[in-house]
């Protein structure tokens, strides 16, 4: 059987040095230091990168490899939309309503933006025997009495057993369910996008501050997603500007000097080994954070870490479970490892365990290791492996460029609240 790995603090000459190189990104790194020389004198680093992201459009951003076919239909079955997002490795994905005329503009066109984890906690909630809208109450969504009936005798320990997910993504109410019908879940109506005019400073402003995962780019004359900027994609564009005299400038200074991390251990949201694993997702979600780290309950050390993204082996690979009692964190760590490496995939981040650094680290070696490891967010540990903290993105972005007073204005007026029955 799989174990879970330890703690991996990536060490300074591991990560080697980046040739130069013309990517997309290292021409966007290269193009704001064109601009940082036309700034003027007198202004601070921070200001000067403030002008310089404030000078070129998010239409310079590189597209994304999936822009173009990442689209959902809102007649989509929520078993197919699972598994569109599993096969492309996104979280998320616009929906196109299939009701819309040709002409309808872009915020006609689309009713939303469905994301993994809002899937999983809309399912529950319809099984919850205590909503008025579970099928065990309004008889409906196709789902079977004996599955109903698990729900009713077990209550939460039902939704912890190691075949509920496979009993679960073989239910009629998983796979007749469309997309649209889950339209409560959508955190915007239909969401907030950015215009191909608007500037790299808007951009990394709502990645940070205004903590959005990802943004679409719409073309107006098109009335469609142009493309989609996420966490990944900037801090790829960062770690391709390694080299320039700007990014030097900034990145040579250690997170201790720049008074990272700001989350320390006391307020890091943590779950233990042996607590269901559906705890960890719904924390996330709760929290708006994008991982968790699973610690023992005795040493409180770090074992793994579970983020958003890996909900979907709820759904994907519901039979690994099927020989466990419970789906704890360290069964689904476990469980999932063992899945990944029996069909090859050694990608995943999920495999790498627990990824830190230490206060000792640049701002450079930490963008090239997030980079590297393909996550968004990193933990700090001390000399004995215990944590001392938390960097994500966020963090980063917060240290690099700030926001001018009534920068956004009205930005935000055109954005719809909350729907009454969103829940995740």
């Amino acid at each position: 059987m799989a174990s879970v790995p330890e703690i991996k603090i990536v060490r300074s000459e591991s990560l080697g040095h980046r040739s130069e190189v013309s990517s997309p990104e290292a021409k966007l790194g290269m193009r704001v230091e064109d601009l940082w020389d036309e700034q003027k004198p007198q202004l601070s680093p921070n200001e000067k990168l403030n002008a310089c992201f404030e000078s070129i459009p998010v239409s310079a951003f590189p597209l994304s490899s999936h822009s173009q076919d990442i689209e959902l239909r809102s007649d989509t079955s929520l078993a197919e939309a699972v598994q569109t997002l599993s096969k492309l490795k996104v979280l998320s994905a616009p929906v196109v309503d299939v009701d819309a005329p040709e002409d309808a503009s872009w915020i006609d066109r689309y009713i939303g933006i469905v994301e993994f984890p809002g899937i999983v906690v809309w399912l529950l909630h319809q099984l919850d025997p205590t909503s008025p809208r579970s099928p065990a109450v309004a008889g409906s969504n196709g789902v079977s009495h004996d599955f109903t009936a698990v729900i009713l005798d077990n209550g939460d320990s039902a939704v912890t057993s190691g075949n509920f997910f496979e009993v679960l993504t073989s239910s009629e109410l998983y796979k007749n369910t469309k997309v649209r019908d889950i339209s409560g879940t959508f955190r915007w109506a239909p969401f907030l996008a950015l215009q191909k005019d608007n500037s790299f400073l808007t951009m990394l402003l709502l990645l940070s501050k205004y903590k959005m995962k990802s943004i679409p780019v719409v073309d107006l004359g098109e009335a469609k997603i142009e493309n989609i900027i996420t966490q990944s994609g900037v801090i790829h564009m960062l770690a391709e500007c390694a080299g320039l005299h700007w990014f030097e400038d900034w990145g040579v200074k250690t997170l201790s000097e720049v008074g990272l991390p700001i989350m320390s251990k006391d307020h890091i949201i943590k779950i233990y080994e042996d607590e269901p694993v559906l705890q960890a997702f719904k924390l996330m979600r709760r929290k708006r954070i994008g991982g968790i780290p699973v610690v023992e309950r005795k040493s409180e050390k770090p074992v793994g870490n579970i983020s958003l993204r890996d909900v979907h082996f709820l759904l994907t690979a519901p039979e690994i479970y099927h020989d466990y009692r419970s789906i704890t964190t360290k069964n689904f760590l476990v469980a999932v490892r063992e899945h990944l490496e029996k069909h090859g995939d050694t990608s995943a981040p999920i495999l790498s365990g627990v990824i830190a650094c230490t206060k000792n680290h640049t701002l450079k070696e930490l963008i090239l290791m997030l980079d590297a490891e393909k996550i968004h967010r990193m933990y700090v540990v001390d000399d004995s492996g215990n944590l001392e903290g938390l960097i994500t993105l966020r963090d980063i972005i917060a240290r690099l460029v700030h926001e001018p007073p009534g920068y956004f204005g009205d930005f935000f007026d055109g954005v719809m609240p909350l729907p009454q029955n969103y829940r995740v």
